[in-house]
């Protein structure tokens, strides 16, 4: 099912888009009340209420409407049932995503209303970024499997859930010792893309969580972020994502027909919101027998749900890649990102490497020296000086950096706001920022992914500037080594001087008499050690 924010219920929907306003809609119709739907109090209109593994839920009523699939689809629009939602609870109202699109099986499914009108064959595609690679895609209808796409075995008959038949998972090469069956109980192993984590069966979670541990024994383990639950959690690792494959485990998911999907460890960890680099382990005890994957176990993997031929494929790739390394017709590349800012020409590609990991160069080939920023803000708060403490706080969070390297570089006062220009500088030691690091940055505040509480007011992300690591010219380079000369020198010979007082010192000390008439302290031999 479709859902979508429906406007005139604001106090249980936070949204960041405008919601949906049916009565401004001239081809919306309400689907009435009919013995196949639940229906409201006034049995004039079905309604809906969906429910999902971390407890959140949506409810509101259905309705029908042209649906539009985008600029870059072939698909035209077409009229669809979706849920026009009144209320939501849990992360669907914590997310910055306005609403949700379900693809499962029913007849409710966006997927099986195109199906059956024949508009698309009967398979789906999706592909979400990983930690640092943002972005996605989905395609509706078939596409041409890579020859290195692994596949398993879905029932449909089995339930409703789209499932694989997963035998056992290796942990650093080791099979966890698990009884035959462990991940085939009830609905036997589900893969939800609108879950966020994973659960396993206890004793498989268990199993799981031990082989990580035992792997990591040397990393130091934290709170977790919310302290309503006991996440498990390391600190340690460091901030880049391409380096954590060398300190947490590679893990195996092995289906039944001996097919093998790797998983990195972004696969089955998650960020720690309030420590830098720390992560937590993304996999929790479920209370049924079900295993239930969620997206985290797909990041930076382009699942195709082949409904028509029961399976389900897996390959391990990039999202950016996504359209390079499948082919289908009338999707064209999407184009790379660039600065909306006038000052510069860095380009970052939007293709990274196949492994997964971002690319160590961005485009134009120079390190990333500092960015900057400007925001106008609107705030009635007169005492601006705490708000600006308080803003370069937030914003180390939001940009996921530490709050040395944000820095206050101007405040310009207009008629009805503030102009502030912000920079990122690199972590000490270091003396340029990361291309991956500096890539996730750019990402945010192109996207104007910086949220701030209510309380300050009106703000706006203005321009963005990347600028290249300073080095140094051949005047500064020899200026340099003629001051680093001088100093050398400079220590050398107050050394030299310091060595030849402290010599004549101890000469005057073995050289010193007393004057007749002076009085000297008894002194008193020894006694003989017999």
């Amino acid at each position: 099912m479709f859902l979508a924010p429906v406007a005139h219920i604001a106090a249980t929907i936070r949204i960041q888009d405008s919601r949906f306003q049916p009565e401004m809609s001239s081809t919306y119709q309400p689907v009435k009340c009919n013995p196949s739907c639940n229906c409201d109090d006034e049995q004039k209109q079905c309604t809906y209420h969906r429910r999902y593994a971390e407890m959140s839920s949506s409810s509101g009523v259905l309705g029908e409407d042209l649906v539009s699939f985008g600029n870059e689809s072939e698909l035209m629009p077409q009229r669809a049932v979706f849920g026009c939602e009144n209320v939501e609870i849990g992360d669907l109202y914590n997310q910055r995503a306005d609403g949700i699109m379900g693809l499962g099986r029913g007849r409710l499914s966006i997927m099986d209303q195109l199906v059956d009108k024949g508009f698309i064959g009967d398979s789906f595609s999706l592909c979400y970024g990983g930690m640092d690679v943002d972005g996605g895609a989905m395609v509706l209808g078939k596409i041409t499997p890579p020859p290195d796409m692994v596949f398993s075995h879905s029932d449909p008959f089995r339930s409703p859930y789209y499932n694989i038949e997963m035998k056992e998972i290796h942990v650093a090469g080791k099979r966890l010792e698990l009884p035959d069956g462990a991940f085939d109980g009830r609905h036997g192993t589900v893969l939800d893309s609108g879950t966020t984590y994973a659960y396993f069966r206890r004793d498989a979670f268990a199993a799981f969580r031990d082989a990580i541990l035992s792997a990591v024994h040397f990393l130091k383990r934290i709170p977790g972020p919310d302290p309503n639950y006991n996440d498990i959690c390391f600190t340690g690792a460091g901030r880049d994502v391409s380096q954590l494959p060398k300190i947490f485990p590679l893990v195996e998911m092995v289906f039944n027909n001996g097919k093998k999907l790797l998983l990195s460890p972004e696969n089955y960890l998650f960020r720690h919101s309030k420590a830098s680099g720390a992560y937590c382990l993304g996999i929790f005890p479920n209370s049924e027998p079900t295993t239930l994957l969620g997206g985290i176990v797909v990041q930076n993997t382009l699942v195709t749900y082949d409904r028509g031929n029961d399976r389900i494929g897996f390959l391990k790739t990039n999202c950016s890649e996504l359209w390079r390394r499948v082919q289908f017709s009338g999707a064209p590349a999407p184009t790379p990102l660039v600065s909306p800012s006038k000052d510069t020409q860095m380009e970052i590609p939007s293709v990274l490497s196949p492994s997964g990991s971002p690319s160590n160069v961005l485009a134009g080939s120079f390190h990333v020296g500092f960015i900057t920023f400007d925001m106008s803000i609107s705030t009635t708060d007169s005492n601006l000086k705490s708000i600006l403490k308080e803003l370069t706080e937030l914003i180390s969070e939001e940009l996921e950096v530490d709050n040395s390297q944000v820095c206050l570089l101007n405040v310009t006062s207009q008629e009805k706001y503030y102009l502030v220009r912000w920079g990122i500088f690199p972590a000490e030691p270091a003396n340029y920022i990361s291309n991956t690091i500096a890539r996730s940055i750019i990402l945010r505040l192109r996207d104007h992914r910086i949220q701030l509480p209510e309380r300050f007011g009106n703000y706006k992300l203005m321009e963005w500037n990347a600028e290249p690591q300073r080095k140094l010219t051949s005047w500064q380079h020899h200026f340099l080594i003629m001051l680093v000369g001088s100093v050398t020198t400079l220590i050398l010979s107050l050394s030299a001087i310091g060595i030849w007082l402290v010599h004549r010192q101890r000469r005057r000390q073995q050289t010193a008499y007393e004057p007749v008439g002076a009085s000297i302290p008894e002194r008193y031999l020894q006694p003989l050690q017999s």
